[in-house]
């Protein structure tokens, strides 16, 4: 038979001290949880969409800042083209080239004839217009970016003069670009519907339109869904000259 073990006083306290010491740290884990947890919601609660929200508006409120500063800096462009054309030496022919590569750059006004197209998502509640036809999912209903980007390229295929989508000149080195349901142009948000308008010859243009594989492919979800398609002539439409910034920016190697 064995002898029983015999735990001394020195083991007994060693043993409640180990003790002591994981009871502290499962404290001091869970006092960490909850001190990440509130930085994380900074006082809200992180089950809501408030957060959400908040983006939201902040996104609107950047957008409205960047429009007051595009017209502030269109206003400034208009104060140097003006000095531009003051007497101070410049011969006519400088200045006619300086009009003539302004028109290239789209950064001054365009007058002309012009087709307009619009574009806009379907019901959220859509339910198949034509017979056979699968119910629509979410992506079938809005607008997407080759959606935009179609209709602009098939208008500067069709010889456009110049283009503007929404309130803003396109120029060669815009960037028409959706997340989610949204247009975002040089800085500003939109939601649809979109208006795209260009100036040019109406007839070439809207041949151009009719002979866009990717615009053909819109139109069966306008058919089968009732996505928003509307094209226009005008007479006579003046197209702001572009007044953002005309420097490139681009990727830099790191090292």
């Amino acid at each position: 038979m064995s002898n029983p073990v015999d735990v001394s006083p020195a083991r007994r306290s060693a043993r409640s001290v180990v003790l002591r010491v994981l009871s502290a740290g499962v404290f001091a884990m869970a006092g960490l949880l909850f001190w990440m947890s509130f930085d994380t919601a900074k006082g809200l609660d992180i089950r809501t969409d408030d957060p959400l929200l908040r983006l939201s508006d902040r996104v609107q409120e950047k957008s409205r800042q960047n429009e007051q500063l595009d017209n502030e800096l269109a206003g400034v462009r208009r104060d140097v083209d003006g000095l531009a054309h003051t007497d101070s030496g410049v011969s006519d022919a400088a200045r006619k080239q300086l009009a003539r590569l302004g028109a290239e750059a789209g950064t001054v006004k365009l007058t002309g004839p012009a087709v307009s197209v619009t574009l806009n998502d379907a019901p959220p509640d859509a339910t198949p217009l034509v017979p056979g036809v699968p119910d629509p999912q979410p992506n079938d209903l809005v607008i997407h970016q080759q959606d935009l980007q179609a209709v602009v390229n098939a208008l500067w295929a069709g010889g456009a003069s110049g283009i503007k989508v929404m309130d803003q000149r396109l120029i060669s080195t815009s960037a028409v670009r959706c997340v989610g349901n949204t247009l975002i142009l040089q800085g500003r948000v939109y939601s649809p519907p979109y208006t795209i308008t260009a100036i040019g010859d109406q007839e070439k243009l809207h041949k151009a339109l009719d002979a866009s594989p990717a615009i053909q492919n819109y139109l069966q979800y306008v058919q089968a869904y009732g996505l928003g398609w509307k094209v226009e002539d005008d007479r006579r439409v003046t197209l702001p000259g572009y007044s953002g910034t005309v420097d490139l920016r681009y990727a830099k190697p790191v090292g």
